[in-house]
């Protein structure tokens, strides 16, 4: 949000992430009126505009038919949207949308969701430039890469075997040489300490260190990957002509490196999502499989803070570098005179829409669409490109997440780290949080914490974030984490509301989660009325999720059958003995939940056809929190994976007709 519009994320009322958005002011989930995207300013300026990949800037309760659509990305100043908007996406099985419409990926075997959005950016800036070939274009090109899941084809892992087997502690140090080397870092930068849970790689047992090494061979394989395909693009732009005149800015990183994975890394990421680990053991059976379509893959938080060298932490913790500090590359031969230079004026991402905006020779818009707006609060970098001695003109940025925060200001850091992104609970009390003091001109790596040798200028800063908080509605700090992905506990709007039942029909699918009524923890019914053809019924009646967590209501063999797949480890299937008639039928499905007020509890699962009881069977766990941050609720059909391997992928169509289904909350 803060590339795209050049406010801070929480005057942009986005907060953390818009799945955990709340009911304070900057942490709401919808951009207002007043905060216009980069891209709206330069289409209404005669830019053409385009977005491609990730466009996790949509309140979650908006993505449905129902909108509103002023928040997408088509709504959001870009002529042009091919991608998903959620906070990741399978890049197997990615659930596309093309403008506001559900689109499916095409059927090929080799299928990866980066290539694709490579092609259409291709395809669409060809076109573009063909028939209106004096008109700029300006396209926002944002991969799922490297976020998890960690994707990539098999040969592109090939390339990394055995490249990783010396451990993320030499990692670290050879990689802070290749940095000084290069120049990309100052000389005699330290190595900041690795976080007390990180081990030594030495101690490490054979068995976690062939884990942990191949689930770095395939990040790192993914990166790579994802790097050839943005050079496509650049080869694109040059073989039209129009490189040099192109104003190229590449920010690579996701925030820092993601330590989402936890203390063993894990095959499938919904665990994570869950507030669940997962073991060794169980990911040792699957090396074979990791980074393919049968994987949802993370890797142990030891590489997080490996490829975050040389900070301390990882994404998340927003009060280090670790957490916040990528790389930027620019590009623009016909723009500036530099090439292969390196800068080092502290800037942010609120930086890129002024720059953009200054380079193409257009005055900030005070009023856009009849809103008034804040003005940008980032800087230009412009000044830096022919000037690398120029001093910096962003002066002060805060930075926080839910709790981590900091304040930079003029060379100075001072930081409260609150909570561990592979932890349960916070450190503590937030008043009770420890302040970090850090020279950052001089300590580039933040090594070197001054606090207790400068308590003046620590508590200079202190008061000074304090009042940028109050000035970009950051406070209250909210330290929550998955509490929040529940509406009811965050206080934000809830699709569904107060509702308990939800009646649905044939043809609704591309359901997301927040925009579907929330079975989870709770008693429920499901009750489809069907007409089941002759020969028996075959298919999906309704289902939610996908192999890496979700629930099914389906026929087989003419018999009709729920399953409940916890997290991709275990499969809860209740079958009714005998085959159900062909004609109408009615088939409930009752879960009794055990749990009370805890998550994840088990229950009892029940079905009935035409009112009389047929089968009967226990549900030990259930899947606590989220199902799927990419994957939906579809009526007739299991979208995307499957959520069972009792039926086909994509083609496990149902065979009859679907009159209605209804899902009630009872308790």
């Amino acid at each position: 949000m803060a590339i795209l519009t050049g406010r801070n994320h929480h005057s942009a009322n986005t907060g953390s992430v818009m799945e955990v958005a709340t009911g304070f002011p900057g942490n709401q989930g919808q951009r207002p009126q007043s905060v216009a995207p980069l891209a709206e300013m330069l289409r209404q300026n005669g830019y053409a505009t385009a977005a491609f990949g990730k466009y996790h800037e949509t309140a979650p309760w908006e993505v449905s038919v129902s909108g509103p659509f002023d928040r997408w990305p088509t709504r959001s100043g870009f002529d042009k949207f091919y991608g998903f908007v959620g906070g990741e996406a399978n890049q197997w099985a990615p659930l596309i949308y093309e403008g506001t419409t559900k689109v499916e990926p095409p059927e090929d075997p080799d299928y990866h969701f980066t290539t694709d959005i490579t092609d259409q950016a291709i395809t669409w800036m060809r076109y573009e430039q063909a028939l209106t070939p004096d008109k700029p274009f300006f396209i926002y090109f944002a991969t799922g890469a490297t976020h998890a899941p960690h994707h990539v084809p098999k040969e592109w892992i090939a390339k990394y075997t055995g490249k990783f087997d010396a451990g993320w502690d030499e990692y670290r140090e050879h990689t802070l040489a290749r940095q000084i080397e290069l120049g990309v870092v100052p000389p005699g930068t330290e190595l900041a300490p690795k976080p007390a849970d990180i081990p030594d790689w030495k101690t490490l047992s054979a068995g976690e260190k062939k884990l942990y090494a191949r689930q770095m061979e395939v990040f790192a394989a993914f990166a790579e990957h994802t790097d050839h395909e943005v050079g496509r693009l650049v080869d694109a732009i040059a073989a039209m002509g129009e490189l040099d005149n192109t104003l190229f800015l590449y920010v690579f990183g996701d925030n820092g490196s993601s330590a989402e994975g936890g203390l063993a890394g894990t095959f499938n990421e919904t665990m994570a999502l869950n507030a669940l680990q997962d073991s060794v053991e169980d990911q040792l059976e699957h090396l074979d499989e990791w980074g393919g379509p049968t994987s949802y893959p993370h890797f142990h938080a030891g590489w997080a803070v490996a490829t975050n060298t040389p900070f301390q932490w990882t994404k998340q913790v927003a009060s280090r570098y670790g957490g916040t500090r990528n790389p930027l590359v620019v590009h623009w031969p016909d723009g500036f005179k530099a090439k292969g230079e390196v800068r080092s004026q502290w800037h942010h991402v609120t930086d890129i829409a002024p720059t953009v905006m200054e380079a193409a020779g257009l005055p900030f818009p005070t009023s856009v669409n009849g809103a008034q707006q804040k003005p940008f609060e980032g800087v230009s970098l412009g000044y830096s490109l022919d000037d690398s001695d120029a001093p910096s003109r962003h002066t002060t940025q805060y930075f926080e997440m839910f709790g981590n925060r900091a304040i930079y200001h003029d060379g100075w850091v001072a930081a409260a780290k609150h909570r561990t992104p592979w932890a349960a609970a916070p450190d503590g009390p937030l008043d009770q949080d420890r302040w970090e003091l850090y020279h950052v001109d001089e300590d580039f790596s933040q090594a070197k914490d001054l606090a207790a040798s400068n308590p003046a200028k620590l508590e200079e800063m202190q008061a000074l974030f304090l009042r940028e908080a109050i000035e970009h509605s950051v406070r209250p700090l909210d330290d929550r984490t998955f509490e929040r992905f529940n509406a009811a506990i965050a206080g934000r709007p809830d699709l569904m509301g107060d509702r308990t039942s939800l009646t649905l029909y044939e043809g609704m699918t591309g359901m997301m989660e927040n925009a579907f009524i929330n079975v989870k923890n709770r008693s429920h019914t499901i009750t489809a009325e069907v007409e089941i053809p002759e020969g028996g019924g075959e298919g999906v009646i309704l289902a939610q999720g996908g192999r890496f967590a979700g629930w099914s209501l389906y026929m087989k063999g003419g018999k009709a059958a729920y399953v409940h797949n916890w997290v991709g480890k275990e499969a809860y299937t209740i079958t009714t003995p005998n085959p159900v008639p062909p004609g109408k039928a009615t088939i409930r499905y009752e879960f009794g939940y055990e749990g009370g007020d805890k998550p994840g509890m088990g229950g009892t699962g029940t079905i009935f056809v035409n009112g009389t009881k047929v089968a009967e069977g226990r549900i030990d766990k259930t899947t606590p929190f989220l199902f799927s941050a990419d994957e939906t609720t579809d009526v007739g059909v299991d979208g995307a994976t499957p959520v069972t391997e009792a039926y086909k992928e994509r083609h496990n169509e149902f065979n009859g007709e679907i009159a209605q289904v209804t899902v009630e909350l009872t308790s």
